[in-house]
């Protein structure tokens, strides 16, 4: 494998061919899981696991409570300590991480060995060769094209549990379909997987119709803490580590903040800073409803994502200074757009 800059852009065809060939393959997903991430590793895993295969997915973070429906009786833990001694990996794939960075610890136990990246991220840093389409709603959408290859390949049929995944994949970063990532190849798959069998009421009512009371709480405090910049253009909630301990919050509770100050009328950008430990280092989420490309700010730090949804992690001396770096941002290249 590629340990340089120079990598290869893959086709469906070419990951599914791969993925027929191994019968020991790993896969990797980003820090802290979404829907995507999770129900994109998990639908390959059950798919592998469907026609024999063995398949272990890594994560840097475990999964949160919320999501763990999607891991249910496919593996208990999903964290480095995870992977069985006995496990060789003859393949090793990620999904859904546009970054280095967002593999964590994961990336340096295997820098230089990863054999395909499976994303749908326009901005990012490439760290293998590539199976990426920047037009897909998702991860999982990707993904789908690359299951029902290898379901053509083998001769088998796609397991329900294996569709499930792929719509909690699409639905979870469509957010229900809302999104503007949602494009008509997205309805057509949606249909498809519900037409095959696919309870979509159940997985959104799990995804989106529940919340814990500590999220809930968490989400009344990051208001509290809400402030508006650029003439009420830009919301930005920040959550410091200290405010984390007293509400003995975990990271999967900060989750839905972004959704607390994008839902405020006015906003064009909305923004959250969070500090997951106790040290200067930020993880940035950022969201727009309108024409600038957020992706490209949060490339400047190392991260990437969409035009309108993506993330980034700053070092700073402080979450004001942080946030004070990510308004000059956005007000420099608000002013390149006017």
């Amino acid at each position: 494998m590629n340990d340089v800059a120079e990598f290869v852009a893959l086709s469906a065809s070419d990951v599914a061919e791969a993925l027929c060939k191994k019968d020991n393959i790993l896969i990797l997903f980003h820090h802290n899981p979404d829907g995507d991430a999770s129900g994109s590793a998990f639908a390959l895993k059950s798919f592998l696991d469907s026609v024999g295969k063995r398949a272990v997915c890594l994560c840097p973070d475990e999964m949160p409570e919320r999501l763990l429906f999607i891991s249910d009786g496919l593996q208990e833990k999903v964290t480095a300590e995870a992977l069985p001694e006995d496990f060789v990996p003859e393949l090793i794939l990620s999904v859904d991480t546009a970054s280095p960075s967002q593999l964590g610890t994961l990336y340096e136990s295997y820098r230089g060995k990863i054999d395909a990246m499976i994303d749908h991220h326009g901005k990012g840093t490439p760290y293998a060769d590539n199976y990426i389409v920047p037009t897909a709603s998702s991860c999982g959408e990707v993904l789908y094209g690359v299951i029902r290859d290898m379901a053509q390949r083998l001769g088998v049929d796609i397991p329900l549990r294996t569709k499930s995944l792929i719509y909690t994949a699409i639905s979870s970063d469509t957010g229900c379909f809302r999104y503007s990532n949602v494009a008509p190849s997205t309805h057509n798959v949606a249909a498809e997987l519900i037409e095959s069998g696919v309870d979509s009421a159940d997985i959104n009512h799990k995804l989106f119709g529940m919340k814990s009371l500590k999220q809930m709480q968490v989400e009344h405090a990051g208001f509290e803490r809400m402030n508006m910049h650029l003439g009420g253009k830009l919301a930005i909630i920040t959550f410091p580590y200290d405010l984390k301990e007293q509400y003995g919050a975990e990271n999967e509770h900060l989750e839905t903040l972004v959704d607390v100050a994008r839902c405020i009328r006015g906003v064009e950008v909305a923004a959250v800073i969070k500090q997951p430990e106790a040290e200067n280092r930020f993880r940035v989420s950022m969201r727009s409803s309108c024409d600038l490309d957020v992706s490209e700010i949060c490339a400047l730090y190392g991260g990437g994502g969409h035009v309108r949804a993506a993330g980034c992690t700053i070092v700073a001396d402080s979450i004001l200074s942080a946030e004070m770096t990510v308004v000059l941002a956005i007000e420099q290249r608000m002013l390149e757009e006017e």
